[in-house]
């Protein structure tokens, strides 16, 4: 089936100047001089919460003091793809070491009412045809992606060696016996000869740094561990009765509390939802997989859907005749603008006229999405402060069948804490709203991750240290310095895998199982070949640097107009080492040349065979 264009507003219709001045007051008073800072690690009472596991009991076990091939730290999906990777390299030596008491990461850990993957399922979990898995629907629950983690695990072997309720403390190169030392909470010191750091981008939750947050005596929690128990009800069959009587209160309006706020609105006594920038919310058609579409999928479909998916939502781009396979609000600027062209004979367009022709559609696509809020929402105060006012994937776009009715229950009142710049203070009963206090029974914290904060609060490591003591931290203080985005010059036989400097794919799990073959290639070559030390050399390591920055596609001037999120690092300016101010995306630095380019970068410097760029010492 054809997948159409949305009927989003003529360009006539929008005030494009006037808009640009309002999203440019809707950011400024949102943006806050301390950054990330406004945010806090769990500490005192609440530290042992979040460091503890809700789901499943901490067993006691004997202290390890082990030589071991490969410690790769992460346990969710990129720690499991780097365990797939390295099993079909044939190294098996190896633990993935995680805090969770299983794999899965982020759908380990999170059970909120409501959890589902919010895009395409059919491209976010990875390797579907040779697991021979299908998802039930379009945007799966969470339950169903733990559940294929479990059995990702399972196939690959992973479960026998690996390390659970393991709390990493300190990572330190040891040139004497050239092994990498861990510590952990357990008392482990393992040695390890490589180290693959796949820890995640959402595993440490953060708190708003409420004044008076920890006065309050009702119940608290963060959505990444929430309380069935207080609330009643469970993942699969989110009925929280126990909310009946409760007066409630949420903090935050991001892709998490869009999924879990219908529920609270149907079963609290009074909701308050404290919001400070609203999310744009498309509906979400999620009907169960079709069979006969299942049926007539070839071999290679997965990839395919996957490059169509990257083609539409990063590289902006639907070519004449390609269809959206994906066909929802990621790809719909794309789409719009193929139909768009087509219609007029597909002319030639430089790249600053089709520059201008796609932020013409990015303003018309946040107008239909404000008029949607119009239409659905019955107050109209309330209805305007649901309104986006800023550019599509300023924030993360989002989809829910009934987050926005939820609003129109009458225990259910939105508070929009965006002038105040977050909720003000909360004291021992409730929180304070412009010199008003609200009673409450249960805070719950929808703040978010350690995303794009600073690596000691986004890692939690003590301390990660490399040749002659040399610290991580301080090494990327003010920005990454790798070779090819996974290694780094003064951290020997130690790996990377996530958004740091080099090829961006849309589907997280594609980048991630890319990056573990292309690590699992090196240790098992450095292993037959009988190399103990495998490192990148100074000057290879800063050519890719200037590479890098010399192909690099300016998105400075989106980026600075964008309200405060975690994908602009809550609007914060780095310095770099030259002085120069920039602000931090929360994927890093991505390769100009795009993700195609630099995979056949990869595949070209695997063929050759030679290591180029690398330091190597014979064991």
């Amino acid at each position: 089936m054809k997948c159409s264009p949305t009927d989003v507003p003529a360009i006539e219709e929008i005030d494009i100047p006037a808009m640009q001045a309002k999203y440019r007051v809707e950011r400024d008073k949102r943006i806050r001089s301390e950054g990330q800072k406004q945010y806090e690690r769990p500490v005192d009472d609440f530290a042992d919460e979040y460091e503890g596991d809700p789901h499943m009991p901490v067993e006691p076990r004997e202290a390890l003091s082990e030589d071991i091939d490969v410690a790769v730290l992460g346990a969710g999906l990129s720690g499991l793809m780097a365990g797939v990777h390295l099993r079909k390299a044939g190294v098996t030596n190896f633990r993935n070491i995680d805090h969770a008491g299983d794999f899965g990461g982020v759908w380990y850990w999170n059970r909120y009412p409501g959890i589902q993957c919010d895009n395409d399922a059919y491209c976010y979990l990875p390797m579907l045809e040779e697991m021979g898995f299908m998802p039930s629907q379009k945007f799966a629950d969470g339950p169903e992606i733990y559940a294929y983690c479990q059995s990702i695990a399972e196939r690959f072997e992973l479960y026998e060696k690996a390390l659970f309720h393991t709390l990493i403390k300190t990572l330190r190169w040891d040139a004497s016996i050239r092994r990498w030392r861990i510590t952990t909470d357990r008392g482990d010191d393992i040695r390890a000869r490589f180290v693959v750091m796949a820890n995640g981008l959402l595993n440490i939750p953060k708190l708003p740094g409420i004044p008076g947050i920890h006065e309050f005596k009702g119940k608290m929690f963060h959505t990444a561990r929430w309380e069935y128990d207080y609330t009643g009800g469970s993942c699969e069959n989110p009925v929280l009765d126990k909310l009946a009587d409760k007066n409630v209160a949420i903090v935050g309006t991001g892709a998490t509390a869009i999924q879990a706020i219908p529920h609270l609105g149907r079963h609290c006594k009074h909701l308050y939802v404290l919001q400070r920038t609203p999310s744009c919310v498309d509906i979400r058609r999620n009907p169960p997989t079709d069979p006969q579409w299942q049926a007539s999928l070839k071999p290679g479909w997965q990839e395919e859907r996957i490059e169509n998916f990257h083609h539409a939502a990063m590289e902006a781009w639907l070519a004449p005749g390609e269809p959206d396979l994906i066909c929802d609000f990621w790809t719909e600027i794309s789409r719009n603008m193929q139909a768009e062209l087509e219609a007029e004979g597909w002319p030639e367009l430089s790249t600053e006229e089709f520059i201008r022709r796609r932020e013409e559609m990015d303003y018309r696509v946040m107008e239909r999405l404000r008029r949607r809020v119009e239409s659905l929402v019955d107050d109209p105060a309330t209805a305007e402060s649901l309104k986006p006012y800023y550019r599509f994937l300023c924030k993360r776009p989002l989809s829910n069948e009934t987050y926005l009715e939820t609003f129109n229950l009458p225990n259910v009142t939105l508070i929009d804490v965006a002038d105040t710049q977050g909720v003000e203070a909360m004291t021992e009963t409730g929180f304070v709203h412009k010199g008003e206090e609200y009673d409450l029974d249960c805070m719950i914290f929808a703040s978010g991750f350690e995303v794009t904060s600073d690596l000691e609060r986004r890692w939690g490591f003590e301390a990660i240290e490399g040749r002659d003591g040399r610290s991580l931290y301080e090494d990327w203080a003010h920005g990454y310095k790798t070779l090819h985005g996974m290694m780094a010059h003064g951290f020997p036989n130690q790996f990377f895998v996530g958004y740091y400097q080099g090829g961006l794919n849309s589907t997280t799990t594609e980048q991630y199982g890319r990056q573990g073959h292309h690590i699992a290639w090196i240790i098992k070559h450095a292993l037959d070949s009988e190399l103990a030390v495998v490192e990148p050399s100074a000057e290879a390591q800063a050519a890719w640097i200037e590479h890098m920055r010399e192909t690099a596609v300016d998105i400075s001037a989106f980026q600075m107009e964008c309200t405060p999120s975690y994908f602009n690092n809550e609007g914060e300016k780095d310095v770099d080492e030259n002085g120069n101010e920039r602000i931090r995306w929360y994927l890093g630095e991505s390769y100009g040349p795009g993700w195609h380019a630099f995979e056949k970068l990869l595949a070209d410097w695997r063929e050759d065979g030679a290591l180029e760029g690398m330091l190597t010492e014979q064991a």
